[in-house]
């Protein structure tokens, strides 16, 4: 079982009883857009933050990042780590049919590829600080993943090497390259993949 030390907010009950069964973490589910009401879940979310910070766990669509946003707001970009899964077409077992965007949900991805993405943003059980060699804006345009011709299509190539949706804010992802790769492995990938 997989300890991890910090809160980790997911989505729905389907979610945390998925990651309940090979994580050992308080893990607390957002009832999908209730959030956006219940208060004293946003509340205890917020208390969660204060000390060390929480890991959000969404799914890779479109209803997973206004969550990420609205949990941003709610206890500052500085309190979250954002673990994102890869984007992987599917459905869940026990749904009819594929989710509006044809995603699966963290439910439906495979456990292994879970432990990955947590994983890569944690070393000992807590999250990764190494400050030096940061991953900038300015890094982003030298190498052609912005500002530049082509480099949505560079960036996007790069997050699916990643395993990373491609679905991911500017500024979240300088944040999330930095918590998962180095500027060696962006180059490296960028020579070898794209």
């Amino acid at each position: 079982m997989l300890k991890i030390n910090l809160p980790i907010i997911v989505e729905g009950k389907y979610d945390k009883i998925k990651l309940s069964s090979f994580i050992d973490a308080t893990i607390i589910p957002t009832d999908g857009f209730r959030i956006f009401k219940d208060k004293d879940k946003a509340a205890l979310i917020k208390k969660l933050a204060e000390k060390e910070g929480i890991i959000v766990l969404t799914d890779s669509d479109s209803a997973g990042s206004i969550i990420r946003s609205y949990l941003k707001n709610i206890v500052g970009e500085d309190k979250i780590y954002n673990v994102f899964l890869p984007e992987i077409f599917g459905k869940e077992r026990r749904k009819s049919t594929p989710s509006s965007e044809g995603l699966l949900g963290v439910e439906g991805i495979d456990r292994k590829v879970v432990e990955a993405a947590l994983q890569r943003f944690f070393v000992d059980n807590k999250p990764k600080t190494e400050d030096s060699d940061k991953i900038t804006k300015a890094f982003l345009m030298s190498v052609g993943l912005s500002g530049g011709e082509n480099s949505k299509e560079k960036r996007n190539k790069l997050l699916i090497a990643l395993g990373l949706p491609t679905a991911i804010a500017p500024n979240t992802l300088i944040r999330v390259l930095n918590d998962i790769t180095t500027k060696e492995e962006i180059i490296s990938i960028l020579s070898t993949k794209i």
